[in-house]
């Protein structure tokens, strides 16, 4: 019975057994299949993301071809503009302008009683353009009188902020462009210290870090120094020493002992900073040359003036001091020439400007700006110790398209075209009421 007991025991605790193995054979069947499932599934996803990839190449391709193209065409369209622009811009444009004038004086009698006159002034032309890397300029002037070159010279930007011109080009000095606003200049410009053009090199340096520099060297004038091959020396734009004078001398006659200046190095020097309303520019500008009679040096000359010119809203103002001094032994008199004819400055003399000038925008039919001004300035403490040189020119120039007109009250003393000369010693005051009518193009 107890055999029996235990053999219904082993046999129970076997089919147990087998059954739990069963069980487990069956468990291990579903996760093996499960993950069949789930590999088929992850090869499913993967073929389909190569899939997705390829084509996503495909377009990538298709795409950085496109754009390719159209970098192509952008390039060729590009080079078609610049080579246009090129075309248009290089060579030369011819400009110019001309110019009539209105006067009415206090000092010429028959002019009085006329009632002033009207005049041709000037029919000038301007070339400016580009050939390669070069740039080329040119101004003639054509009066009644004289034909003159203000200026023709060649430039080059040989760095970022340089530049070099060579030619008859403007002498740096005193404020920039111009020491004035009306049509007469101010007083430094009739002793040649104002829109002076001479032979030579000029480097100029561009307003960067705040300040500006501008050097040169001039060989001689613009007509070719004392023994230039000209008919006439005065026949000139700006006015240059041509001569000295002799104590019987007459103050416009042709100068008996001629000179010239030569070998004059000029540098000008400008700190420009902002402020409210404008911009301000201090600066300081000095000359040094020699004067040379055609056979053998006969002096020296040299000039210095500290200069202001600030823009504050509509408002300019200009300030300049200096002086100049022609150091020919036992002289104390200098013939200078321009305009066809001869005039005299002290050998040796203090200047002073004060400009101010305010700019009013308007939309008068043609008319789109005018601006008013008064500009003094005096020459004094001469070394031929005759009388203070002074003018001052109130005015307004109007802007009105192509056509610019200055109208200018003029009060002087000793003034070279207001009935004197800066080596003149009247007492008288004079008065010239003038318009200048100039068309531009």
């Amino acid at each position: 019975m107890l055999k029996l007991s235990k053999l219904a025991l082993a046999i129970a605790l076997g089919t147990t057994s087998s059954l739990s193995q069963a069980s487990e054979i069956d468990d291990l069947q579903k996760q093996l299949q499960l993950l069949k499932q789930q590999m088929q599934q992850l090869q499913t996803q993967l073929d389909k993301a190569e899939q997705q990839a390829k084509q996503q190449a495909a377009q990538q391709e298709q795409i950085d071809a496109q754009v390719a193209k159209q970098q192509k065409q952008l390039e060729q369209q590009t080079a078609a503009v610049d080579s246009e622009l090129e075309k248009k811009e290089s060579g030369i444009r011819v400009g110019g302008a001309v110019r009539t004038n209105f006067s009415h004086t206090s000092y010429d009698d028959g002019n009085k009683n006329r009632g002033g006159d009207f005049d041709f002034d000037i029919f000038r032309l301007n070339f400016a353009g580009d050939v390669g890397d070069v740039q080329l300029n040119a101004e003639i002037r054509f009066f009644d009188y004289m034909t003159a070159v203000k200026y023709a010279y060649a430039a080059y930007d040989f760095a970022e902020d340089w530049q070099v011109q060579a030619g008859i080009t403007k002498v740096p000095f005193g404020n920039w462009p111009y020491n004035s606003h009306n049509y007469f200049f101010g007083t430094t410009y009739y002793v040649g210290l104002e829109d002076d053009h001479d032979l030579g090199v000029l480097f100029k340096r561009k307003i960067a870090d705040n300040w500006q520099i501008d050097l040169g060297f001039f060989k001689n004038d613009e007509l070719g120094g004392v023994d230039g091959y000209v008919d006439n020396r005065s026949d000139r734009y700006s006015y240059d020493v041509v001569g000295f004078r002799d104590a019987d001398e007459g103050v416009y006659a042709e100068p008996t002992n001629a000179i010239g200046e030569y070998n004059t190095f000029s540098g000008r020097y400008g700190y420009h900073f902002e402020h409210d309303g404008g911009t301000t520019e201090l600066g300081v500008s000095a000359l040094s040359g020699g004067l040379h009679d055609g056979e053998d040096k006969a002096g020296d000359y040299m000039a210095w003036a500290v200069h202001l010119n600030s823009t504050i809203g509509p408002w300019n103002f200009q300030l300049q001091h200096g002086e100049y001094d022609y150091d020919i032994d036992n002289v104390n008199r200098m013939a200078v020439g321009a305009y066809s004819f001869y005039d005299s400055i002290a050998a040796e003399a203090t200047m002073t400007n004060a400009n101010i000038a305010y700019s009013l925008p308007v939309e008068w039919g043609p008319v789109t700006n005018l601006q008013f001004y008064n500009d003094y300035g005096i020459i004094y403490d001469k070394s031929d110790n005759s009388a203070d040189t002074w003018m001052n020119v109130t005015g307004v120039s109007v802007a009105a398209g192509g056509l610019f007109t200055y109208f200018d009250l003029v009060k002087a003393k000793n003034q070279p075209f207001v009935g004197g000369s800066i080596a003149g010693d009247s007492d008288e005051t004079e008065t010239r009421f003038n318009i200048n009518i100039g068309y531009y193009f």
